[in-house]
């Protein structure tokens, strides 16, 4: 059994920082990426970055230079660092894991409110 379990959400002001974890657990293998998605109240889930098992690294646009996903593989942990938060980052931001076979994976979300 596959689990995803995102950590390091929570209250931050304008302009501040936080760190989000994702730490993955069981047989996983055939890792095509991972990623970082996030839903706002009353909108659709978005993509946020995501990386590949080549290490290629995408971002939406609304966030390219202030967010930096990156992975450390020996403790199957997906990191998304987050800079010069705006308000309109606030969401439940979700970890996914998507595997060659055609298979996702995603964790339950963590918070992030960026409020002054």
């Amino acid at each position: 059994q596959v689990q995803l379990v995102e950590s390091g959400g929570g209250l931050v002001q304008p302009g501040g920082s936080l760190r989000l974890s994702c730490t993955m657990s069981g047989s996983i293998s055939g890792i095509r990426a991972m990623a970082w998605y996030r839903q706002a109240p009353g909108k659709e889930r978005e993509l946020v970055a995501d990386i590949t098992s080549g290490t290629s690294i995408d971002y939406a646009d609304s966030v390219k230079g202030r967010f930096t996903i990156s992975r450390d593989d020996p403790k199957n942990t997906v990191y998304l660092q987050m800079n010069a938060l705006k308000p309109e980052d606030t969401a439940v931001y979700y970890c996914n894991l998507a595997i060659w076979n055609g298979i996702f994976y995603w964790g339950k979300g963590t918070l992030v409110t960026v409020s002054s």
